[in-house]
């Protein structure tokens, strides 16, 4: 090699050592862009809308909207609604205050739950009456609420992933100081409910009932009790003199099914006396085996041509209730008159379940949560201008016409937004600003004059946040699928009044 030649190849080689240095950065560069893009298109097709992701194997959207996503086609109108008066709260910031309150329950229902889409789009109707009515309604207040709309998605699977987003929410400048709704009582929403309540959320439940849902600091319900509704309901078997002196309690075995374990126990305790008696131990079924409950079912409903009880107590959800009819329609004792009691579950059938089990030949009875003409039936148990927003030619029907609230669901939801509502009202008033623990601790102050004027019964609260003589509806399914009222009554006798 020529003194010549060797330094051109030397130039060459450091030459190539660049050029081949400047595309490997190149290429690492490309290669990070795309991962940054990847992980970008991967969030936009993860993210439903703003606080709303796809979650689980079926990409269900949930977590936490202002109203401005609906989460289901039908609860478009009521979201719109909610959104639109979130965005006047807003606006008038600068002149008024504002707190948040979140409505928490799963939006996306499938057939596996026990709401159905009407009852929970009658839950959000309901609800955002009482932001109005707080708002710049008849019971107009400071702070304003900002309404949020909480999906824990079907059978509160992602419960988690929501209560996580709320709990974030809390030292926000919303400030999220109470979470309604919750949902019925099962074990995934009990969780979500102690998780709220540890974070120092205020936490008021529509429609809870199971009896031991105790410990919990800053809760309240406006529902019943199971235990409550099992003793208002045998109160009432027991006035119908020498009818119904025989019964036999149903059950689902289920150890996730809060609602019926507590239903059914309550009722085996309250209703024997010397003048009545259960004809049996309880008969059970599992609905946690999908294959099992329907012919189990079926085979309970032979039983009881054997027993031959005047009313059978069925401890269950109202989707196990329609089979229960269906099989007991086709009991080979055909002249043998069965009247069957149940719970306020029954409200989550639809309308045309309804008219099934109505069909079935057999009386069917129920302890609700709420019903429209309690008003006009006890007067002084139900606040008057609370119950007219729900009467024909009220607030609802002018919002929501067509839509046909048999499922007292509206009213249980608006009750306990309103119960929230006026806790946030008295923690302004006593010492300015407002938090989720001073509003947990104002609904223990809710008595005398201060009670919830609710369209179910006026409401004050125990320690433990049940509330006292909660008026209980007594209601009957008629041929035609509708609730018809019987009776209101109380655990306590008489339901508690505004006095």
């Amino acid at each position: 090699m020529s003194p010549l030649t060797w330094p051109r190849w030397r130039e060459w080689s450091w030459r190539t050592v660049k050029l081949v240095a400047a595309a490997v950065a190149l290429a690492v560069v490309a290669t990070v862009a795309g991962i940054v893009i990847a992980g970008k298109v991967s969030d936009a097709r993860a993210r439903c809308a703003a606080g709303v992701t796809h979650e689980g194997a079926n990409g269900e959207c949930v977590g936490v909207t202002d109203g401005s996503f609906a989460f289901a086609g039908h609860l478009k109108p009521v979201e719109k609604m909610i959104a639109d008066e979130n965005k006047r709260v807003r606006a008038a910031s600068g002149k008024e205050p504002y707190v948040t309150v979140a409505y928490l329950t799963s939006f996306t229902v499938t057939d596996d739950d026990s709401n159905s889409e009407d009852s929970v789009r009658h839950e959000l109707e309901g609800a955002y009456l009482a932001q109005f009515r707080h708002n710049r309604g008849d019971l107009a207040a400071s702070p304003k609420i900002r309404l949020l709309v909480a999906n824990t998605g079907s059978n509160s699977v992602h419960w988690e992933h929501t209560v996580d987003q709320l709990i974030a929410l809390k030292d926000s400048p919303d400030r999220l100081v109470a979470v309604a709704g919750l949902g019925p009582s099962t074990d995934r929403n009990l969780a979500a409910l102690r998780k709220l309540s540890k974070s120092g959320i205020a936490t008021v439940s529509s429609i809870m009932t199971a009896t031991d849902i105790t410990g919990i600091q800053g809760f309240v319900r406006v529902a019943p009790t199971n235990a409550d509704e099992a003793r208002a309901g045998a109160a009432y078997l027991k006035r119908q003199k020498g009818k119904f002196r025989t019964a036999v309690v149903i059950q689902d075995a289920a150890k996730s099914n809060l609602y019926a374990s507590t239903l059914g126990a309550a009722f085996t305790e309250e209703y024997p006396d010397k003048d009545h008696r259960l004809v049996a131990d309880r008969f059970t079924y599992d609905s946690s085996v999908p294959s099992a409950w329907p012919n189990e079912l079926r085979y309970r409903a032979e039983q009881l041509c054997t027993e031959r009880p005047e009313v059978v107590y069925f401890a269950g959800r109202g989707i196990h209730l329609s089979h229960f009819l269906d099989a007991l329609a086709n009991r080979a004792c055909q002249k043998q008159q069965f009247t069957v009691l149940t719970g306020d579950d029954t409200t989550n059938l639809t309308p045309e379940e309804l008219e099934a089990a109505a069909h079935t030949g057999v009386t069917v009875l129920y302890t609700g949560l709420a019903h429209a003409d309690m008003w006009r039936d006890d007067p002084g148990a139900v606040s008057g201008p609370s119950a007219g927003n729900f009467q024909p030619g009220g607030l609802m029907d002018k919002w929501f016409p067509g839509d046909a609230r048999y499922d007292g669901q509206d009213i249980m939801s608006h009750d306990a937004v309103l119960t929230a509502a006026q806790g946030i009202r008295m923690a302004s008033n006593w010492q300015g600003k407002v938090t989720g623990p001073s509003v947990g601790r104002m609904f223990h102050q809710l008595d005398g004059d201060r009670k919830v004027p609710g369209a179910s019964g006026f409401l004050s609260f125990k320690d433990n946040g049940d509330p006292r003589d909660k008026a209980v509806p007594i209601l009957r399914l008629t041929p035609k699928g509708e609730s018809k009222l019987v009776d209101v009554s109380a655990p306590g006798g008489r339901p508690a009044t505004g006095e």
